[in-house]
């Protein structure tokens, strides 16, 4: 069974979240199981303290080298991966997710308030960071990770649906269609109608590359470069 642990100062907004759709069919099958901790439990302080004034003057609070660090080394093991999620990681993507999903267990650290004492990159082994924008914490990177892993263990979901998801081979996926045929005067392209699976296996492939080209040039042009074109 795949472990997930995540250590954050806010543990409850997690709960519904991994109480519903693929993640709770994941972790009822047994296929990973997740443990949000406290790290605020691992202070020493005898008010629970977690944060002090940077040195050097500045706003905000920073986080306290003492509680996370107990709590990582609380959790690790010798297969633990140690995930840093901060607004100057390495920009998250699909092939990460595939990478890490490889891993058994995983420690993802949430941060909050201005920061972490920079310090902390000696206990990890990662950091990440999910866009050029900035939160309130981390709580809501771990989801993402989080979700994006469990996904991509054997068994979530089924095979066929990975192979074609969006990024796959630097990829938007296919648009796709349900019923009615008419809607508002909109319409679904005749040829998924027509039962001939190569005219449809070519458009939905025609209509993957426009989608990439439209919405994701930088993509696209990683697709050219693969396939030598």
């Amino acid at each position: 069974m795949k472990k997930i642990v995540i250590l954050t100062l806010f543990p409850n907004v997690f709960k519904e979240y991994f109480n519903t759709s693929i993640i709770k069919n994941a972790i009822d099958k047994k296929i990973v199981e997740i443990n949000v901790v406290n790290f605020r439990e691992f202070s020493k302080d005898k008010h629970k303290k977690v944060d002090d004034t940077p040195y050097g003057g500045g706003a905000g609070m920073v986080l306290t080298l003492q509680p996370i660090v107990d709590a990582i080394n609380c959790y690790k093991r010798a297969e633990s991966k140690v995930i840093l999620l901060t607004p100057s990681g390495r920009q998250y993507h699909q092939k990460i997710a595939k990478d890490f999903s490889l891993s058994n267990h995983l420690i993802i650290i949430c941060g909050h308030y201005e920061g972490f004492d920079e310090r902390i990159n000696n206990y990890i082994d990662y950091s990440i960071s999910i866009g050029d924008y900035v939160l309130s914490g981390g709580e809501l990177a771990a989801m993402v990770l989080t979700d994006s892993i469990v996904r991509l263990y054997d068994g979530s979901i089924s095979k066929e649906s990975l192979l074609t998801e969006s990024f796959e081979n630097n990829l938007l996926d296919y648009p796709v269609y349900t019923k009615p045929y008419e809607y508002d005067k909109h319409f679904v392209p005749s040829v998924l109608l027509s039962g001939n699976h190569k005219k449809i296996d070519k458009f939905r492939k025609e209509q993957q590359l426009l989608k990439t080209k439209t919405n994701r040039f930088d993509l696209y042009l990683k697709y050219k470069k693969n396939i030598g074109d």
